[in-house]
Parts: C-alpha cells; sequence; structure tokens
C-alpha cells in the first residue's frame, strides 16, 4: 500500500476532499453496493472465486449510476484507479475468502461497455494515457512469455536481497546502491524469488468492412498479461478496452528524427465478438419487424428481388447469393468429421454481365466481408504466413483474407487470373474449412469458416456453348466439385430484354442522380416484384444466419438418391462438370438455406425441390447448347417446381414477342414502336403447360411491369417499346 499513497493524494486533491478515496472504492465493491435491491458485486466476487479466477468484470454504465465521481476520473486517470480499484478488490475478496491469495495472488478489474467506442484510425494524441475502447480483427500474436512483475536483487559483494521492486512498463527497474554494504553493485536478478507475469503481444487491424474506399487498414499492438493471453486468436474480431500509452523506440527515431514514441494499448478487458453478439445488438423494433416479415407467404421472393436491386435481371445469380447469404447449417457428428454449412457460389460468363458488382453489393450487406481479386491475391495472403515479429524477433502467425473472414464471406474476383499454386491452396478452406500451417517451425491449424463467392471470366474472354463448362474455364475438377452453385452467364441478343435492360439502366441513372435523389421518379426505375429496404434486409440475414437452424424432418431419400443416380448417368454421358456426393450435400444446404430465408425450424418438402431445382439449373446450364434442351425436358419435371404460373407465361410471351419483332423488321424495316401478339397463340402456347386461366396473368404487376397492354376488344397483347 505504500506504493499507491502518492497515488491516493494525489486524487483526494482532485476531488477537493470530497471523500477519501480508498473509502470510495471500499463502498463500491463492498456491502454498500447495491443494484436492483442485492449486492449485485458481492454475488458476482463470489461467482468468480467459485470457477477460481481472477478477473472481475465491472460495467461501467452501473458505475456511472451508483458512483459518478468514481466514473468521472477513471477514463481520465486510468493507472492510478484501476490499481486502487484492484487493491479494493483484492481487500473485498479476502475478506469473504481469506485463503484465496492462495489461488490468485491479485484480483484484476476488468472495465467493460465503456459508452464511446473509438476506431484504430482515430486515436489520437488527445487518447493518450486514457482508457479507450476500440474494435477490430487481431491478426497476429505472440507466444506466452514470462515477464517480470515484482523484482528481487542479489548483491553480488555482501549477498543481501534487495527489493521486492515494482518492474513497470515503460522501463527497467534496477537498484542504485546496496543499503547493506552500501557499494554501487553489480546485482544479480534473484531467480527464485522474483515474481513473473504472463505476457503477449497481439496486432488489431481495423475490421475491412470498416475501411474506407481507397485506405490501406491501419493496426495497433496491443499487450495482454495476467489471465487475458490467449483470449483471442488470429482471426477474431475483438473489441478491446485498455490505456492508450506511448513508449519509447529507438528504430522510429532513427528514421523520423528524436522524439517520435510508438503507441500502445494496455489491454484491460476483450471481448471476442461472434455473431450472436451482433443479433444481441438488434432492439425488440427490429425483432418484431423481421418476424412480421417472416410470416409474409412471398418472403422468398422478396428477398431474392431484394438483392442487388440496381442490376437487371440475373434472377438465378441474385438466388445463389441470397441462399449463400443465409447458409446451411453446419454439422459435427461425434466432434469427429465436420461437414460445412457455408454455400460456395462461381460465377462465370461474359464480360459486362455485372459479375463483380454482384460481389461489392455482398461485401455492403454481409458479415465479416472480405474482397480480393485473384491478380492482387496469392496463397500466403489467403490462407496464412509466417514472418518474424520486429521486437520479440521470434516467429508469429499472420492471417491471411480466409482466416480474416471466419464466419462472414470471402469474395475473389478475377478467379480465373489466380495461378495453380495459388488456387490449390484454398482446396481445404473450402471443404474442410481450415487452414494447416507447417512453417517455421509452428505447426497450427487456424479456422476459415467462411462460404467463398468467386467470379472468373471464360478462355478468350467469351463463354462458347458449344462447349462444356470445364473446356470454358481453365479451372480443374476438384476446385469446380467444391462449389455448390455455378452460374452461368450468357450476354445473348434479344431485343426485347435488351430494350428493357437499356430502359433500366438510363432510368436507374436518372433517378440516383444527386439532384434528383430528393424526389425520385416512381417510373424511373422499373422493378420486378417487391423489395426489402437494404438495412431491414442486413438484419433479416443476420438473424436467420444466427437464430435458425432448420433440421431435416421427414425428407424424401428416395427422390434425391434417384435424382443423384440419374445425374450421374447424365454427367458421364456428356463429359460435363463430374457430380460427386459433394451435390448431395449442396442440396441439403441449399434446402436448409430455403428453409432459413422463412425463418422455419424444419425443412419442408418444398424447400428440397427448390434446392434440386437450383441444383438442376446450375447443371444444365453448365453444358453444351446441343444437350441442353433435351437435358430440360428430362428433368422438366423437377426443373418447373415452384415456378410461379405467371413467370412461366412471361417467358412464352417475351418468346412470341421476340419471333413477332424479329418478323416485323425483317419485313417493314428498323422503325417498329409496337408489337401485337395474338392472345390465341398464348393460349395454346399455355394450354401445352396446363394453364388455362390467363386472366390473373393480365392483371398481374408482373404483366404490367414489362409493358404489355391485354386489348380484350381485338384480342391481342400490345407491347410499347
Amino acid at each position: 500500500m505504500s506504493i499507491l499513497i502518492p497515488k491516493l493524494l494525489k486524487l483526494e486533491l482532485f476531488m477537493d476532499g470530497i471523500c477519501s478515496f480508498p473509502i470510495l472504492s471500499c463502498i463500491f465493491f463492498g456491502i454498500f453496493l447495491t443494484r436492483k435491491g442485492h449486492l449485485f458485486y458481492r454475488e458476482k466476487m463470489r461467482q468468480m472465486c467459485e470457477a477460481n479466477k481472477q478477473s472481475l468484470i465491472v460495467n461501467y454504465n452501473g458505475l456511472a449510476a451508483e458512483q459518478s465521481v468514481i466514473a468521472y476520473f477513471l477514463p481520465e486517470a486510468p493507472k492510478e484507479m484501476l490499481s486502487i480499484f484492484d487493491e479494493a478488490a483484492k481487500e473485498v475478496v479476502l475478506s469473504l475468502f481469506p485463503n484465496y491469495d492462495r489461488i490468485a495472488t491479485q484480483i484484476h478489474v476488468r472495465i467493460s461497455d465503456l459508452p464511446l467506442l473509438e476506431e484504430i484510425r482515430s486515436l489520437r494524441q488527445l487518447h493518450l494515457n486514457q482508457l479507450i475502447r476500440t474494435s477490430g480483427v487481431v491478426t497476429s500474436h505472440t507466444g506466452v512469455l514470462p515477464q517480470l512483475n515484482l523484482v528481487k536483487f542479489d548483491c553480488t559483494k555482501c549477498g543481501n536481497t534487495i527489493g521486492p521492486l515494482v518492474q513497470t512498463q515503460s522501463k527497467e527497474v534496477k537498484p542504485t546502491s546496496c543499503p547493506e554494504c552500501q557499494s554501487y553493485g553489480p546485482f544479480e536478478v534473484n531467480m527464485e524469488q522474483t515474481v513473473y507475469q504472463n505476457y503477449q503481444r497481439i496486432t488489431v487491424q481495423e475490421s475491412p468492412g470498416k475501411v474506407a474506399a481507397g485506405r490501406l487498414p491501419r493496426q495497433k499492438d496491443a499487450i495482454l498479461l495476467g489471465d487475458l493471453v490467449d483470449i483471442c486468436k488470429p482471426g477474431d474480431e475483438v473489441e478491446l478496452t485498455g490505456i492508450y500509452t506511448n513508449s519509447f523506440d529507438g528504430s522510429l527515431n532513427t528514421v523520423n528524427g528524436f522524439p517520435v514514441f510508438s503507441t500502445v494499448i494496455e489491454a484491460n478487458y476483450i471481448v471476442v465478438k461472434e455473431d450472436k453478439e451482433a443479433v444481441d445488438n438488434l432492439t425488440d423494433e427490429d425483432i418484431k419487424e423481421i418476424l412480421a416479415l417472416s410470416k409474409d407467404e412471398n418472403i422468398g421472393e422478396r428477398v431474392m428481388n431484394s438483392i442487388a436491386p440496381s442490376i437487371y435481371g440475373h434472377s438465378n445469380i441474385k438466388r445463389a447469393i441470397g441462399l449463400s447469404l443465409f447458409s446451411g447449417v453446419p454439422k459435427n457428428p461425434g466432434k469427429k468429421h465436420k461437414v460445412r454449412g457455408d454455400i460456395n457460389v462461381l460465377l462465370c460468363g461474359d464480360p459486362g454481365t455485372a459479375k463483380s458488382q454482384f460481389l461489392k453489393y455482398v461485401t455492403k450487406v454481409a458479415h465479416r466481408p472480405v474482397f480480393t481479386t485473384g491478380q492482387g491475391a496469392s496463397a500466403v495472403g489467403l490462407t496464412a504466413y509466417v514472418q518474424k515479429h520486429p521486437v520479440t524477433r521470434e516467429w508469429t502467425l499472420e492471417a491471411g483474407a480466409l482466416v480474416l473472414a471466419d464466419n462472414g464471406i470471402c469474395l475473389i474476383d478475377e478467379f480465373d487470373k489466380m495461378n495453380d499454386a495459388d488456387r490449390t491452396s484454398i482446396h481445404e478452406a473450402m471443404e474442410q474449412q481450415t487452414i494447416s500451417i507447417s512453417k517455421a517451425g509452428i505447426v497450427a491449424q487456424l479456422q476459415a469458416r467462411c462460404a467463398i463467392i468467386a467470379a472468373a471470366n471464360p478462355i478468350g474472354g467469351r463463354y462458347d456453348p458449344s462447349l462444356t463448362f470445364s473446356e470454358n474455364v481453365d479451372l480443374t475438377e476438384p476446385i469446380l466439385s467444391r462449389f455448390d452453385v455455378l452460374c452461368v452467364v450468357r450476354d445473348t441478343v434479344d431485343p426485347v430484354i435488351d430494350e428493357q435492360m437499356a430502359r433500366f439502366v438510363t432510368g436507374s441513372h436518372v433517378r440516383h442522380h444527386p439532384a434528383n435523389m430528393m424526389n425520385p421518379d416512381s417510373e424511373a426505375l422499373p422493378e420486378i416484384g417487391d423489395t426489402i429496404k437494404q438495412d431491414l434486409l442486413k438484419k433479416y440475414i443476420m438473424y436467420a444466419r444466427t437464430k435458425v437452424k432448420p433440421k431435416l424432418h421427414y425428407v424424401d431419400q428416395d427422390k434425391i438418391a434417384a435424382l443423384y443416380s440419374e445425374l450421374r448417368r447424365e454427367s458421364m454421358a456428356t463429359g460435363s462438370i463430374p457430380i460427386t456426393v459433394r451435390h448431395i450435400e449442396s442440396m441439403i444446404r441449399l434446402a436448409e438455406a430455403h428453409a432459413k430465408v422463412h425463418l422455419r425450424e424444419y425443412v419442408r418438402e418444398d424447400d428440397i425441390n427448390i434446392a434440386i431445382r437450383i441444383m438442376l439449373e446450375s447443371f444444365i446450364d453448365t453444358q453444351k447448347f446441343s444437350v441442353m434442351k433435351n437435358m430440360k425436358q428430362t428433368f422438366s419435371k423437377y426443373l418447373s417446381f415452384k415456378k410461379d404460373n405467371n413467370e412461366l407465361l412471361l417467358f412464352i410471351l417475351k418468346q412470341l414477342a421476340k419471333d413477332q419483332l424479329v418478323y416485323s423488321r425483317s419485313r417493314f424495316g428498323s422503325d417498329i414502336q409496337n408489337v401485337e401478339i395474338s392472345v390465341e397463340e398464348l393460349e395454346d402456347k399455355a394450354r401445352q403447360i396446363n394453364i388455362h386461366n390467363l386472366q390473373p396473368f393480365y392483371e398481374s404487376e408482373l404483366f404490367i411491369s414489362n409493358r404489355f397492354v391485354h386489348d380484350k376488344k381485338n384480342k391481342a397483347i400490345l407491347l410499347t417499346l
């Protein structure tokens, strides 16, 4: 206590004699502190001692409500305050359990929920020697080292033991002279009586999603002492509370000139953030709105329409990305064989079909997204690498993109531009979702539980429909089989769709011009179907991913087995992408993700049928053009499931309009303003697919939004170009 007396006097002067500070701290931790009518922190101390721990977590908001003076001084003078808190906590613990010092020699008070959360980028000189709270991703950490805490020295001349001396973080403590023989040394450290503490240094980097465009992520070192060591690992997203201090660094002075100091955070409290905590931040109003939204019958279509609403068409890609955002359910039977729940998607097709725009959109909606490109990514940059720490000179592990995206999504653009050696490094991460490292004497396994959405261009730039998928893309079979959904994007010439797309793009530019943002034109941006606001969609996805774990219940195994056998036969006959057992797991993952969209606890039959349809569409799109039509007829009973009659009729109507437009332009020239389609012709086509009543289709929003008009008098359908 003799060391704390100057600090106590200093704080008492600050407080203008309000009260003795040790008394205030004892009031806070002792008998008189109550919350909600009971001795709150005394009970927490009892629970801490039952678990043989040495850290007591104190909520700052509760402290401010009970003792506002203490809460005022805590962020301004954290070193003095926390040392007094530790002493007071130890006294109270020893009064409850007199022999607890045999288990823990020190009791540490950890401050949680500090009100202001600072970004690493915003830390300045103003924050020096203050208690701060920041967040980021752990990129590297050293091993656990012993650090001197209370040092005792032996005088080599007379053998007298000097000490104990308290070792600080800033400079080394040494005795000046021996009090016994008055000699000035030399002195040796008494190894037996010196007290050590655990020491670990970590590097915290800004979260990838919070870094502004065009800026490099900043990082800051943090020192973990005592029981805080090994509380986090590379790739974890953490929230860190600690004292922002500076220390002398000779290397900085050599480069930048004297005097320059390096800054470090002395950690007081660390929380490893999980998805559950992100969901806990949702308000009751948010959860109420999410549950009300899930009861909508068309919630599946609304969610898929809300994926990248500024991109026209590409419903198959939007559905695949939407299900990947929701993900399946990971399984680990018997803690021996882990089956991933994340859904990997590969987009491949012609240039100018918005592949990169889809990836950029996902970075705005997904939780913990990491974006990288094939040309700018290497094997170690994607997985992990080993380097020497500049301070300790020992080998440390640095996390790569897949580890930083743990429990998130990793987006890789220009996937075909990667080297084969770099691409094979992510094989383990895509299926086992771990990254094994065996370099420089470090043998470790890092978690990479993330979905991968990649975009690639075909060989030669454009996709050739006369070739199979594997002939179009320079990717090996092992990596293709690890993608659950393959989306082929073809830039086909269709006068009707091309004109609608041109109107959509120009309308989007008009509506999103800064001058028109305050007065949006409802007709400038035509939208198919109802959409959800992006903020609500992000919360909906986060809630579904965390709270909903649908179970497989009464699944039609015979249907899946028959489909798998049929797909294997077709795959061998056509020589396209190989169908493996992974595709069965992919179907189950897609079904679970579709059940999550509806916030269902069980996977229903229609979820399985939708998953089969998506899998078949993915498989058929990768075939040659010559066999695609026959394959669509073979699997027609699966492909037509859950497709709205209006969508089927719209597809037929667009085909008729396209044929009529080509005929009219070849006969009357290119100056055609309207296309007229006979109602009888459409009804004949509809009867072939067992649709007899077309009146709901004529009145639907889908029919009107595509600028079709039903002329009952002349029994015709008009399309205005």
